[in-house]
């Protein structure tokens, strides 16, 4: 009888090569990483605030390159926008994340982004975090966590939903983005208190602030933010350039992405969506009501101005949607507010 010949060991799946735009990108922040060690710049991790539920969190962030003793920009330092951009990232770089008496060992993603959910055990609301790396000073990340019997949430854009960056037009986008020091930029009109009003209706709820932005502007955003005392949250913003199998990163599947993770992670929180008819939030957020109906209280849309509507080429014209999800429209917080508390959302102010 003919012995069956031993199986050998599968072979070890073949890694994909990445797309040529990623490895060009990859080489230059290597070539700008060994110069900046040699003109002795030293790793720093920016922490960014996470969020978290019951048993875990997220934590966000990134490492980069600063001089020695210098602190990276955190919220109460003013800078431009575009010095936001020149930093230099540290890829794969390992850091260990002490969460109460538990250590966890991350890496950041090949632009230097921490991005990492971890097992830990905190108190409800706001708590710190200690992120380690080697060559560098313990710097604290703050995270929030929401409490298991939660059930409302804030999803917000950013841009010409809370802060007026007039980016339907190109250039005046990129000179806000990358000249302006935030204190030239404007809030929406009502929106703070809009938002404020929200926070003490329903206390204890998440604030998460969604857009296709740059990771690079969440320092920027976050002094425009509690400057103009909107409530704090976490931010979830991008890595702007090519990723690993194509030349453009898609803002729109990060928004989405996004959503269907808060509703796989809060399955019992409802999450009044706040966006503007400028973009892609109208069709973003009902094709998320749509599959996850459960998880909508209300879609509010910021109906830009007629100026900013021209130039923007144009706004939708419906505003009936179909599904379960009530849609509201204005061109400020206070319209918003007024539609919002007919939905019970929020308390209807007193004669």
């Amino acid at each position: 009888m003919e012995t069956p010949a031993e199986a050998s060991p599968p072979a070890p799946a073949k890694r994909r090569r990445h797309h040529l735009a990623a490895r060009i990108e990859d080489a230059v922040h290597r070539f700008r990483e060994r110069r900046g060690r040699r003109r002795g710049l030293v790793p720093t991790i920016v922490p960014f605030p996470g969020y978290g539920g019951d048993g875990w969190i997220r934590v966000l962030g990134r490492v980069v390159l600063v001089k020695p003793g210098r602190r990276a920009p955190d919220r109460y330092t003013s800078i431009r926008g575009w010095r936001s951009f020149t930093s230099i990232p540290v890829g794969a770089a390992e850091l260990r994340v002490r969460a109460g008496d538990v250590e966890h060992v991350i890496h950041a993603d090949r632009g230097g982004v921490v991005d990492a959910r971890i097992e830990a055990h905190l108190e409800p609301g706001w708590s710190s975090v200690l992120l380690t790396l080697e060559g560098a000073d313990a710097i604290e990340a703050r995270v929030f966590v929401v409490a298991g019997d939660v059930t409302f949430g804030l999803v917000s854009d950013i841009d010409d939903t809370v802060v007026v960056t007039a980016l339907p037009r190109p250039f005046l986008a990129a000179w806000n983005t990358f000249v302006v020091n935030e204190h030239a930029r404007r809030p929406v009109p009502g929106m703070p208190v809009l938002y404020d009003r929200l926070m003490a209706a329903h206390p204890g709820s998440p604030v998460v602030y969604l857009s296709t932005g740059a990771w690079n502007t969440v320092r920027t955003l976050d002094r425009f933010l509690s400057r103009n005392l909107y409530p704090r949250g976490t931010f979830l913003l991008t890595d702007w350039g090519p990723t690993p199998d194509r030349w453009f990163r898609s803002g729109q599947d990060h928004k989405q992405e996004n959503l269907d993770r808060l509703a796989e992670e809060f399955p019992n929180v409802r999450w009044l969506l706040v966006g503007d008819d400028g973009q892609h939030d109208e069709e973003r957020y009902r094709q998320f009501a749509e599959a996850h109906p459960e998880n909508v209280a209300a879609i509010a849309i910021r109906r830009l101005t007629s100026g900013e509507a021209v130039l923007a080429g144009g706004r939708s014209q419906r505003e009936s949607h179909g599904g379960a999800a009530p849609w509201v429209y204005g061109v400020d917080g206070a319209e918003l507010a007024e539609q919002l508390a007919e939905l019970g959302l929020l308390p209807t102010p007193r004669a």
